[in-house]
């Protein structure tokens, strides 16, 4: 190769590196930069941020809790969505549990997916007013999973079953039900494997749509939605308008006021920002304590 050629061909390598170095490093994030700070945007590109009387209480794009020390719900407010962001909505912890719907058996170290959902069904069955039963739960709260154990035919099924465990209700726990194909439930005892057995959940007669949403039970996949879905905060309608010594449809009100649709009208699910409709209460309808 001539020397001239080599010299244009690295020349015109220069000019273009300098060229996209002045754009894509200069030019681009300065405009970028100066949008975000127009009257309207500068909000948004700060974080979404919201104070109140000089005090920042937290962003429309985070969620956060709403219970006192011990962890318990406060009655005033509008409950958010669980979270598996740390200890909840924690932005440098943001993640989901990444169980699925194979996590049916408690272990020693948590409880499982199953479990967790059928204990906040029913906690909010209780705390609301409605039917917390869920399909596949029991009674209390943990996850309704046979273990039944006996020689396996072809299709690994048990058809003679020579014990059968509840693997989820611990001793001295009575079973959900008394027997399954003619044997005695026994309850799980401290340190036995019930692993050899098939796994049968057991579906219950609970009703086939729950009164307590799946937004109220299971964490969003970054831990951090802002948001719970209309049928989620409807049921909190009651207790908040007790709570407070307003009416029911004062609380509808404010709760109409925001809720929002699919984004341009096909994207996502309604959905309402529970720290902006808690905001709003506390600011029309303050507490006198």
């Amino acid at each position: 190769m001539r020397t001239s050629t080599w010299f244009h061909q690295h020349l015109a390598a220069l000019r273009a590196l300098l060229a996209l170095t002045a754009i894509t490093g200069i030019v681009y994030p300065l405009t970028v930069f100066t949008i975000a700070r127009l009257p309207g945007l500068d909000h948004l590109a700060d974080g979404s941020l919201i104070e109140r009387q000089g005090v920042l209480v937290g962003s429309t794009l985070i969620g956060q809790s709403f219970t006192d020390a011990d962890g318990t719900a406060l009655a005033r407010y509008f409950q958010s969505r669980p979270s598996a962001a740390g200890v909840g909505y924690d932005p440098l912890a943001t993640a989901a549990s990444n169980l699925g719907p194979e996590d049916i058996v408690d272990t020693a170290e948590r409880p499982s997916l199953l479990t967790a959902v059928c204990g906040r069904s029913k906690e909010v069955g209780d705390r609301e007013g409605v039917d917390g039963r869920r399909q596949f739960c029991t009674d209390s709260g943990v996850g309704a999973v046979l273990s039944v154990l006996g020689p396996r035919d072809a299709d690994g099924d048990v058809s003679r079953p020579e014990r059968v465990v509840s693997v989820n209700e611990h001793c001295p726990a009575r079973p959900f039900t008394s027997t399954f194909r003619g044997v005695a439930v026994e309850c799980a005892r401290p340190g036995e494997d019930y692993a050899t057995g098939v796994l049968v959940p057991v579906l219950g007669d609970a009703p086939a749509h729950p009164a307590v949403p799946a937004d109220a039970v299971t964490a969003s996949g970054s831990g951090l939605d802002p948001h719970i879905s209309p049928e989620y905060a409807a049921i909190q309608v009651g207790r908040v308008s007790r709570t407070r010594g307003i009416s029911a449809d004062q609380v509808r009100a404010i709760l109409a006021e925001h809720t929002h649709g699919r984004t341009l009208g096909f994207l996502g699910e309604p959905r309402v920002n529970v720290l902006e409709l808690n905001l709003a209460l506390d600011e029309q309808f303050p507490l006198s304590n």
